[in-house]
């Protein structure tokens, strides 16, 4: 039978590829993954950035975040975290990061959605793309907050 072994890349399209990148490491700890990185030579190619070594990535294009191809997109991208790298994300809005959601608003730590099984934080990057921070360690973040 078969089955996909995992979401490889998101497309994301950004004014510029590497400014983009030194956001999305700031952020949420993406970095260049560098056996890839010259695809990005190319002003076509993507700029892919990861938080496993390549595993998972976004492909950043250069283009307006509605994009330059016909497709539909999508509606968000959600990374998952552990319960305490949940809360550590909450403490940075409230301590470094500025931040706004889709109804923008200045992003805080109270600004969570709990699902029952699962938290949840939403915001956009500069570029207006929606993303999200998740967990399902439930319990562990409950008790936190």
């Amino acid at each position: 039978m078969f089955k996909v072994d995992q979401i490889d890349h998101v497309e994301l399209f950004v004014p510029d590829r590497f400014e983009a990148a030194k956001w999305y490491e700031k952020v949420l700890g993406l970095s260049i993954v560098e056996r890839y990185k010259h695809w990005s030579e190319h002003p076509k190619g993507p700029l892919m950035v990861s938080s496993d070594d390549g595993s998972t990535k976004l492909a950043l294009f250069t283009g307006t975040p509605q994009g330059t191809r016909e497709t539909a997109g999508y509606h968000l991208v959600a990374f998952r975290v552990s319960g305490e790298n949940f809360i550590r994300f909450l403490q940075r809005c409230d301590d470094e990061l500025e931040l706004i959601n889709h109804n923008a608003e200045k992003l805080h730590s109270k600004l969570f959605s709990d699902h029952g099984q699962a938290f949840s934080i939403y915001f956009n990057d500069p570029f207006g793309h929606r993303l999200e921070i998740t967990t399902y360690d439930h319990e562990f973040v409950r008790g936190k907050i």
